[in-house]
């Protein structure tokens, strides 16, 4: 039966045991009739199946990534991108692929770039500059505005609010305010005493009244309904968000249906 499964004559099986029990110094077999395994021939048999098994599901798992079945997915992405950009797109790829993992990062745009250098992210989300290397096209872009608290006397103004109305308020500023060069706002970031990096943390200032601060009109997600965002009239300044990857010859099946996904995504031009 063995000789019919391996496709060898029985003495070409016999003969192929007996050099393999020579090289290991030991029997495989009780008696001469090849009935029973020694306790070494069990283990060697126990390994050897563990063995098959393993190399069966690497062939599974490599095909999988060939597919975009399997696999994984990393992403380094800003925290206002993660709350209210990724969340439907995330929903949709896990639908169409259930067994890829997908690994989420948020981090600030420096921390974006970092991780897509280190190799530590196949996809960085954030507003990112040019590298060598890497791709990259823009995902939508926003402009900033004022964000405070739904009852801030501010809030009945939001089609007619310009930088001079808010020289006198308590700015909150954050890592994005960099990205504002509007000369009217200079002189209100330099003279801010809160700065905060955290996205939660800022809102949940916004929310105790702390303050007001600038942000893209996307920072805030469908049910933030106790923070109001507040064109402002007299500026033009947008935050450009890309999407960042290495070249696409050097990307897995699964992370170019995520790019993919990512192109085709619908965002209403600001």
């Amino acid at each position: 039966m063995a000789a019919d499964a391996l496709g060898r004559t029985p003495s070409a099986v016999s003969m192929a045991l007996k050099q393999f029990e020579e090289h290991l110094g030991a029997p495989l077999f009780v008696g001469s009739r090849k009935s029973k395994l020694t306790p070494l021939g069990q283990a060697i048999l126990t390994e050897a199946l563990q063995e098959i098994a393993h190399f069966a599901r690497s062939v599974r798992r490599i095909e999988g990534l060939a597919q975009a079945t399997h696999g994984e997915v990393r992403l380094a992405v800003t925290p206002s991108v993660a709350q209210t950009v990724l969340p439907e797109i995330i929903k949709s790829y896990s639908e169409l692929y259930p067994d890829v993992s997908i690994e989420l990062r948020d981090l600030d745009s420096a921390g974006v770039l970092a991780e897509l250098e280190a190799d530590r992210a196949d996809i960085g989300i954030a507003a990112l500059p040019e590298r060598a290397g890497f791709e990259r096209f823009e995902l939508f872009c926003d402009p900033f505005g004022v964000v405070c608290r739904a009852d801030h006397p501010l809030a009945p103004r939001w089609d007619s609010l310009t930088w001079a109305d808010i020289t006198e308020e308590t700015l909150i500023a954050n890592g994005l305010c960099d990205k504002i060069n509007d000369p009217a706002f200079e002189t209100m970031r330099a003279g801010s005493r809160l700065f905060v990096h955290n996205t939660a943390s800022l809102l949940a200032l916004l929310r105790a009244g702390a303050g007001i601060s600038i942000l893209p009109m996307r920072a805030l997600g469908a049910g933030e309904d106790d923070l109001v965002f507040l064109p402002l009239k007299d500026s033009k300044a947008k935050r450009h968000v890309h999407v960042m990857h290495r070249t696409e010859d050097q990307l897995l099946t699964p992370v170019l249906h995520f790019t993919d996904a990512l192109r085709a995504a619908s965002f209403q031009k600001i």
